[in-house]
């Protein structure tokens, strides 16, 4: 069983969610049942769906998850739907297709309750040949290198697993909605003069099609989302 970092204290009510985890959902009907088993005990899961059509709303109702529908499509969207939807001190953000496992998450977030680091992210470890194309993985490695060239940080990943302060969050007033979303929070944050720390995460094989880093068009479109991104002057929203 996964070891529950002591929550910090703030006065808040007993019956409040230790941590608030977000997970965009497009179509993850397969998935979710194990995504959701492995959230740590006390813990919320908070399930954006963005449209799904195979019904991944309903089971992930029915598994006991807190449901947000987001109809404005984008990656962006759901994620920032549920960042306004969560109500802990601590959120977390984690992929809602098997690829990267929930149980791992209090090791994320530990830093951030301790004061260690503002923002954490998950550098991906494919645990297998296939977990992670070829493409995407030059693709992330350039915009590695854009990173550190806009913002001075030295990532190696731009990690889907992650996790930070709601408020924080939310006073970076992020605005990307599709695939730049999590790039801008990572720069924001940069801007912001956030302490931002990688931890190695798994990275697995995802359950079922990949609407994005599967294909070498949706790749595309996910670099052109984050070049446009990077362009923005520091300290510009839009």
């Amino acid at each position: 069983m996964t070891e529950n970092p002591s929550p910090p204290d703030d006065g808040s009510p007993q019956n409040a969610p230790l941590i608030d985890v977000v997970l965009p959902c497009l179509d993850e009907a397969a998935a979710l049942p194990w995504v959701l088993d492995r959230i740590p005990p006390g813990w919320r899961a908070i399930v954006v769906d963005n449209g799904s059509t195979d019904g991944s709303a309903e089971i992930a109702e029915k598994l006991g998850a807190h449901v947000v529908r987001e109809p404005e499509r984008g990656f962006g969207s759901a994620c920032h739907a549920g960042l306004r939807a969560a109500t802990a001190e601590v959120v977390c953000f984690c992929d809602c297709d098997a690829s990267l496992d929930p149980s791992l998450l209090p090791s994320v977030a530990q830093p951030v309750l301790d004061g260690r680091a503002d923002l954490v992210l998950g550098r991906r470890r494919p645990t297998a040949r296939h977990a992670w194309p070829v493409h995407a993985r030059l693709a992330n490695r350039e915009l590695a290198r854009m990173i550190r060239r806009r913002t001075g940080l030295r990532l190696r990943d731009l990690g889907p697993m992650r996790a930070a302060r709601r408020e924080r969050l939310l006073a970076l007033d992020l605005t990307d909605r599709r695939s730049g979303y999590p790039l801008e929070m990572v720069v924001r944050a940069a801007d912001e003069g956030w302490r931002v720390l990688e931890l190695d995460v798994p990275y697995a094989p995802r359950t079922g099609r990949s609407k994005v880093t599967g294909t070498w068009r949706g790749t595309w479109h996910a670099v052109r989302d984050m070049r446009a991104v990077l362009r923005r002057p520091a300290g510009v929203a839009r």
